[in-house]
């Protein structure tokens, strides 16, 4: 079979993980407490910072403990016009302000938020890349859910108690400016540990790929393998279903 090849070796790890010793930790929302949902929460935001390997800067905002007498920090998404030493207001009853952080029940429709959380109290799940923003389509107050509209595009229906930070994630516009050069290319790719420059497997020697060698590029055999068959032969179409293009429209059974 040959030597073993670069996808036998990527998934030991070891060299192949991203170096993670930079990047400052999760960015989320404040845990949900008896204060958000009554009231509101005074912080401040004390720094905006890069993290290694994230397209949008952090905030690190900070509050006061809600039971004991110390200060806490929170890193959080920053959202566009934010600045330092500005204060922010999560809970129920803060006001419609950028960086605030609400209750989408309390979010009139047609507004631009970001940070949003799939299920209550998970602290942000949707809209979180740089520049990237979720629009409140409308509120169902029978079923307690707000419909929103995604970045992709589609819409979804989530719990109106869900929290979300208004405005929009702040560096946008990151991937309008070009690369120009393989070595922007490279440390772009080197942040996130991705495999780049990406290599097809045709246009290598057999003894480092299923699908190399040959006097010309091309496979000469089906490229689908099996789900059980051993690593390093393990390339291609794994276990696939069908193969071919997919030949005439797809039906949307979500709207």
């Amino acid at each position: 079979m040959g030597k073993c090849i670069l996808a036998q070796r990527k998934g030991a790890g070891s060299i192949f993980t991203a170096h993670t010793h930079k990047r400052k930790g999760a960015a989320k929302l404040r845990p949900l407490d008896f204060g958000e949902r009554r009231g509101f929460v005074k912080g401040t935001v004390r720094q905006i910072v890069h993290d290694s390997g994230r397209g949008a800067p952090i905030a690190l905002v900070q509050f006061r403990h809600p039971y004991k007498y110390k200060r806490m920090q929170a890193r959080m998404i920053a959202v566009e016009g934010m600045q330092t030493g500005q204060f922010l207001y999560c809970g129920k009853r803060a006001e419609l302000a950028i960086g605030n952080c609400l209750p989408l029940k309390m979010v009139p429709e047609g507004s631009i938020v970001c940070n949003v959380e799939l299920k209550t109290g998970d602290r942000g799940s949707l809209a979180r890349a740089s520049g990237e923003y979720c629009i409140v389509i409308s509120h169902l107050p029978e079923q307690e859910r707000t419909r929103i509209k995604l970045p992709s595009g589609e819409k979804k229906s989530i719990s109106w108690n869900c929290r979300a930070m208004i405005g929009i994630i702040a560096g946008g516009g990151r991937t309008e400016k070009p690369l120009l050069k393989a070595g922007a290319a490279h440390y772009a790719a080197k942040a996130k540990r991705k495999c780049w420059p990406t290599i097809r497997g045709v246009a290598r020697n057999p003894v480092e790929h299923p699908h190399g060698g040959g006097n010309h590029q091309h496979v000469g055999h089906p490229t689908t393998v099996q789900r059980a068959c051993p690593p390093g032969q393990k390339s291609g179409l794994i276990a696939a279903r069908r193969t071919g293009r997919h030949r005439g429209g797809q039906k949307n059974n979500k709207e």
